[in-house]
């Protein structure tokens, strides 16, 4: 028996009769002969992990445009968050934490330059539309590894295309990753918030404070420990009602100061205008866009538009700046 073997036979004595136990994987697109040590689930965290993608987001807006600061979060300090997260809650409701962990971890690679302005600049323009959750499985299928995918597990694919609010993840390790993902991003960015003197700690209110708590440590804590509390034991995954309204409060709270409008987002109209540029730029110009792109539009797998799309999201901030500053701003004329 090797260590593979060994793993699941653990996960399928130890873990909840609700966990996804990797031997029982729908499987991959492609079949693949197994390893001799990692699960299924386990490689799929790795390739995540390695993947160029994954590199990327530590150059991409979570909140704050272009931070200064070295605190502010991007957007790989927040899935490695979302991880943490979601793997206490799948280890106390003994779920897969595999499996969790690697739906966390690829979440989001699929976000554009600039966070939920470039995704919006991108829904505006492209023929087809934009989200940051199907990207991100466009990336995992067929834009990494030089554009034969990741080849990763149905389960995993499916937690990532289902994390956003209105999605419906088929397992249990899914929905705590939908959970995980706003307990995450709502903590760290009030912090952030704080930091940027955008928002005091005074001004959040004390009704939803008292409820979840009045630090985002307490936070945290308090609703990881809801969820396993309403869980345990369930072929489910869910917060308390009175806990879940605190919380989706607090997150209209943070759109009407923090998300809209406020100085955090003073930058976004020139982030959207850039992105659009950027995209008429490469599409009237398709010839200038790299040979793995350019082969997608030539053997008609996708329409100009897609690709060009793809080309845009997959930059960085400092990238689609560098891009733009190189093709629109005139630089000093040298004899």
């Amino acid at each position: 028996m090797n260590l593979r073997e060994q793993q699941e036979n653990f996960e399928e004595q130890y873990l909840s009769e609700y966990a996804v136990l990797s031997k029982n994987s729908a499987g991959r697109e492609s079949e693949e002969s197994p390893c001799d040590i990692r699960t299924d689930f386990q490689r799929d965290r790795d390739r995540i992990i390695h993947s160029k993608a994954f590199r990327r987001l530590k150059h991409k807006t979570q909140v704050f445009i272009s931070p200064e600061g070295d605190h502010y979060r991007t957007r790989l300090t927040h899935t490695l968050e979302v991880a943490q997260i979601g793997r206490t809650i799948a280890r106390a409701l003994r779920l897969n934490e595999d499996l969790t962990e690697a739906i966390a971890l690829g979440h989001d690679l699929g976000h554009t330059p600039f966070g939920h302005a470039g995704e919006r600049a991108l829904d505006n323009i492209c023929e087809v539309g934009f989200k940051h959750y199907e990207q991100s499985i466009r990336v995992v299928e067929m834009l990494e590894n030089k554009g034969k995918g990741l080849n990763l597990t149905w389960e995993v694919r499916d937690g990532i295309l289902n994390h956003p609010t209105k999605g419906e993840p088929s397992t249990l390790e899914g929905k705590i990753i939908r959970l995980s993902d706003k307990i995450a991003y709502i903590n760290h960015d009030i912090d952030d918030a704080i930091r940027a003197k955008i928002l005091m700690a005074d001004d959040i209110p004390k009704t939803y404070l008292d409820i979840l708590g009045q630090t985002a440590r307490q936070r945290i804590n308090n609703m990881i420990h809801d969820i396993v509390g309403n869980s345990m034991n369930k072929n489910d995954v869910i917060m308390s009602p009175t806990m879940m309204d605190a919380m989706q409060e607090l997150r209209v709270f943070m759109f009407e100061n923090v998300y809209i409008g406020s100085k955090a987002k003073e930058h976004e109209n020139k982030a959207i205008n850039m992105l659009t540029q950027l995209f008429l730029y490469f599409k009237e110009r398709e010839h200038l866009l790299p040979y793995e792109y350019l082969e997608r539009i030539d053997n008609k797998e996708d329409t100009l538009d897609r690709v060009v799309c793809d080309y845009i999201a997959g930059m960085t901030d400092r990238y689609a700046i560098n891009t733009f500053t190189e093709i629109f701003i005139p630089s000093s004329w040298k004899d």
